[in-house]
């Protein structure tokens, strides 16, 4: 799916086409734009974890010089979803298996977390924070925007972690967020197969529905299945850079499913 920058600003999907971006269109500021069609594009899998990043090819699409890009890809390295390395420009961060294990145990333990300081007694606001984030996911998955998706989705996985009324476990949440959504943009290519983006909207409300009966086993239990067992096979088959400790966990988690 690519992404077009109007001249209001907003972002509007176009038609995919695998390395090339639409061109940006009078912007206020293009460096800031320029980041938000690039970050749209790895999340929707035109770009794959790995891949190089050119700047003369992205200045092309996106029809813009190379200060404003090159301030965009500053700004996504600090993010950790792109990488400059020595002698071999910038590329969209390359994924090892102690990676996806660092991310999927973070996101597990935090996700937890959160409902444990949650439970009992949601609070009916934030639940129906979650319902609205899960609600914005319809017309973006209707719409066939794989990046967008992506980032609704971490909005309502987000939402789930602000029942906890805990602002630090929010905030290192969101301080892994766009590397958290490349690791999602993977589990979704995996489960393509498998799952539509409606699929995937479903998936959700099925969590939504099983976190609303307060009954913590079952929260576990659904956040444990929630699509991670078809991405953590796919790691281990296409993914390098394991270790020990990920070799344990993976073996742990694919015995539990």
């Amino acid at each position: 799916m690519h992404y077009c920058i109007q001249k209001t600003g907003e972002l509007y999907t176009m038609p995919p086409h695998r390395g090339h971006l639409p061109q940006v269109e009078q912007p206020a500021s293009l460096a800031e734009l320029a980041r938000t069609a690039i970050e749209r594009a790895i999340l929707a899998g035109t770009y794959l974890p790995g891949e190089r990043l050119v700047e003369e090819r992205l200045c092309e699409h996106l029809g813009i010089s190379r200060p404003p890009l090159r301030e965009a890809l500053r700004q996504l390295s600090f993010t950790g979803i792109v990488e400059h390395t020595p002698r071999k420009g910038v590329r969209v961060m390359a994924m090892t298996q102690h990676d996806v294990y660092e991310i999927l145990t973070f996101r597990r333990e935090l996700e937890r977390m959160a409902l444990r300081l949650a439970l009992p007694g949601l609070d009916p606001g934030r639940l129906d924070e979650c319902r609205a984030a899960l609600e914005r996911m319809w017309p973006v998955a209707e719409a066939g925007d794989e990046g967008g998706l992506v980032a609704a989705g971490f909005e309502f996985h987000l939402s789930v972690i602000r029942l906890a009324h805990h602002k630090r476990i929010e905030q290192a949440f969101r301080s892994m967020s766009l590397q958290l959504q490349l690791c999602m943009a993977m589990n979704n290519r995996v489960r393509r197969d498998v799952e539509d983006l409606k699929g995937n909207v479903q998936r959700h409300e099925e969590l939504l529905a099983v976190i609303v009966t307060e009954d913590r086993d079952r929260i576990e239990a659904a956040f444990d299945a929630h699509g991670n067992a078809t991405f953590v096979r796919a790691s281990l088959d296409e993914l390098e850079g394991g270790s020990n400790q990920s070799a344990k966990w993976f073996a742990g988690f694919l015995d539990r499913h």
